[in-house]
């Protein structure tokens, strides 16, 4: 029998609004899902269900007395513990901020709220959400929904696992390198990277760079289009929202839910195992290539190509560390021992850049850009794997080595998404069956400049065409074992850095 918290957010949101469904019997059976699976997970964080449940009261009184409702009215929400939460512990997964509580919401989370949102509670990242591998010692780390012991990604690790094991409907991510898309890969659901500034935010410190984004992660994607509808606004607390005086251009729900299927037979697809540049793991082209051939005949053509990446790497590098500069520098300096390792490397590195190493990346990122512009004049939607490796043992904590080949960096092994965050152009991580590990595999569709619509067009039909495909459709989690599952707690080095080099077999 289906449970409540199994429902889709759309289904579930036409039931409330319909009075056939309360906010309250739904958080219930979020509680529930929580209380028997997250042990196994650790997904979830922080939680206040006594204010929850004032909420989710406040809008059961609202249903019953008539009228328009908001788009997200009555229904749960995970938030991402990069976010602060008024009255509810945000800690970026770091000592330091361990009893952090805040006195008021991040802007995004007071929008979601004002949209009807019911914070349930928040979920787990990486350390100040530096690297794809959701493990801090505040919290321990976040298992995979396929495999506890393996990585579930990062950084929105947490809410891509809760959402898998249906803890919640719906739950907010963001991005710099993959942050959104990797964990979404890894766990069968959708993260998605929307244009820049398209959703605002008032955490980044340096405002004006394109690199970090907020946005909505779901498990399918008319979900997706309804958290996006809501996230969308205006705002000009973030730069990169700009709009004409008085005008909205981006808060128009409309714009994006419903979201209408593309008609993919006028559409020219491009696709790439590696950008010509990308350490993919053979595992992963294995499984595009077999996403290929079932998608290719569904557009008016289908070529193998990508956009000019050379330098890609470089400049991510550079320019990412300037964020990471900003923000953490003075924590390294002033207390290292509550420091992890990705942070120190960071830190480290950054201040190895000089206003040269600067320069030089904005000008690739420039060119870089542009590339994307002529290509999107030939392609109307290019696909690559969201992610270069399958997941591994969490112990691990990032792929040193792939196909035998060491990586550049902790990160380089998110290349595929951080090439297209470069551009600013959207992105979603999307899910198509099992490699032969049997863990999910993502697809990345990235869209043209400012093509959000037409990349849930898109995204809304390539689902429709795998639904109910036992090899391509979205693969489900084994809730029933995960129930039984020993607590991630109990497993060595859950709250540790402790790392245990992975050998391929």
């Amino acid at each position: 029998m289906t449970e409540p918290c199994d429902l889709t957010a759309l289904e579930a949101r036409r039931l409330i609004g319909a009075k056939k469904l309360s906010s309250t019997e739904l958080l219930d059976s979020c509680l529930g899902r929580i209380g028997r699976v997250n042990h196994a997970v650790n997904a979830m964080t922080a939680m206040d269900e006594e204010a929850a449940r004032a909420t989710a009261r406040a809008a059961d009184e609202t249903t019953m007395k008539g009228g328009p409702l908001p788009l997200l009215h009555g229904l749960p929400l995970g938030i991402k513990d990069l976010e602060e939460t008024k009255g509810l512990r945000t800690t970026w997964g770091s000592p330091i901020f361990a009893n952090h509580v805040p006195e008021k919401d991040e802007h995004m989370v007071a929008h979601l709220r004002a949209q009807g949102g019911v914070v349930v509670g928040k979920t787990n990242v990486p350390e100040f959400g530096l690297g794809a591998n959701s493990r801090n010692t505040v919290w321990g780390a976040t298992g995979n929904a396929f495999d506890p012991e393996f990585n579930a990604a990062g950084s929105s690790g947490g809410s891509a696992v809760a959402l898998a094991t249906n803890m919640i409907p719906l739950a907010s991510g963001s991005d710099t390198g993959g942050s959104l898309r990797n964990p979404a890969a890894f766990n069968g659901i959708i993260g998605y990277r929307p244009s820049s500034g398209l959703v605002p935010s008032s955490r980044r410190p340096h405002g004006w760079s394109p690199l970090p984004m907020l946005g909505p992660m779901a498990r399918n994607v008319p979900d997706l289009a309804l958290m996006m509808s809501a996230m969308a606004s205006d705002d000009a607390v973030d730069p990169l929202a700009y709009s004409f005086h008085g005008r909205k251009m981006r808060e128009v729900p409309e714009f994006y839910h419903p979201v209408a299927p593309a008609d993919l037979s006028s559409l020219r697809l491009a696709f790439t195992e590696d950008f010509g540049q990308a350490p993919t793991e053979s595992i992963v082209r294995r499984a595009f290539r077999k996403v290929v051939a079932a998608l290719a005949p569904m557009f008016a053509r289908a070529v193998e190509a990508h956009p000019d990446v050379a330098g890609g790497d470089e400049a991510f590098e550079v320019l990412r560390s300037t964020g990471v500069l900003t923000s953490h520098v003075e924590k390294v300096r002033n207390r290292p021992q509550d420091c992890g390792p990705n942070l120190h490397a960071n830190v480290e590195e950054a201040l190895g850049y000089s206003l040269q190493d600067q320069a030089n990346a904005l000008v690739r990122q420039t060119q870089i850009y542009r590339g994307f512009q002529t290509f999107f004049e030939e392609h109307s939607i290019l696909v690559s794997p969201a992610i270069c490796t399958s997941p591994r043992p969490w112990l691990e904590l990032y792929p040193a080595v792939i196909d035998g080949k060491p990586v550049r960096t902790y990160f380089h092994w998110l290349s595929l998404a951080y090439y297209v965050t470069l551009t600013g152009h959207p992105a979603m991580s999307f899910p198509v069956g099992l490699d032969e590990k049997g863990f999910p595999f993502g697809l990345q569709i990235v869209g043209p400049r400012g093509g959000d619509v037409l990349l849930l067009q898109v995204a809304v039909a390539i689902e429709a065409a795998f639904a109910g495909d036992a090899e391509f459709g979205r693969p489900l989690p084994d809730l029933a074992a995960l129930e039984k599952a020993p607590p991630m707690s109990s497993r060595p080095g859950f709250k540790t850095w402790d790392q245990v080099p992975y050998t391929q077999a």
